[in-house]
């Protein structure tokens, strides 16, 4: 199937302060890998807010709808029924290979985003690692409104969530999906604030610090 064809590229170019009006910012959730050194899933693994335990994808997923951005969640076999739980009436998708590699996880959830995007040609949509929630809601915002592939960077060091127009869709979905993500994108660095941007949730005690956090993150 050619995904591109679901692509209009005969519409003129909307101008410029009419663009994050007029088109519906995706995100790609993604949540197929296990943590060996983690010792459970990180998708669900619970959080509290509130004084209530919530899985780590329903967290990301709600602050992801409070931004206005449409999460589509992309899983493995494992997981698939209780992450599917956990975010009841989302779009929940299953990579059959995640050994494969991150970029044919993004294929994944890129080809039902094309489809529920066609007839539109300007496409942004947002990567979001399900172990990478440091980023704040401010950051959602400018990314919201960059028309360029691009990323949050701190000291230096680029961070997550990665925004990918549609010239950059394209080259991932015709990549093999072992290609890392790093080679076939050049994001734009965009410096941001965020003192928990490269949280990475790896360990026990990356855990314990997300969950010091959270209520600051929301």
């Amino acid at each position: 199937m050619n995904y591109f064809s679901l692509i209009d590229r005969t519409r003129q170019e909307p101008p410029p302060h009419e663009r994050c009006i007029m088109h519906q910012l995706y995100a790609v959730v993604l949540a197929a890998g296990n943590s060996q050194r983690l010792g459970q899933p990180k998708a669900m693994v619970p959080i509290i807010m509130d004084g209530q335990e919530i899985p780590l994808i329903k967290w990301m997923v709600e602050r992801l709808e409070a931004s206005g951005i449409t999460p589509i969640v992309v899983t493995n076999q494992d997981l698939l029924v209780p992450v599917t739980f956990a975010i009841p009436e989302r779009s929940v998708l299953l990579n059959p290979a995640p050994e494969k590699g991150r970029t044919g996880t993004i294929q994944c959830g890129l080809a039902t985003i094309i489809s529920k995007a066609k007839g539109k040609r300007q496409l942004n949509v947002l990567i979001v690692p399900v172990d990478r929630p440091g980023f704040s809601n401010s950051t959602l915002e400018v990314l919201r409104h960059t028309d360029s592939t691009a990323c949050p960077t701190k000291d230096g060091r680029g961070g997550h969530p990665v925004l990918i127009t549609s010239s950059d869709v394209e080259r991932i979905m015709l990549a093999e999906p072992e290609t890392p993500l790093r080679d076939l994108i050049s994001p734009m660095r965009i410096n941001v604030a965020d003192k928990y941007l490269h949280l990475n949730i790896d360990t026990p005690e990356d855990l314990e610090n997300l969950q010091q956090i959270a209520e600051e993150l929301r």
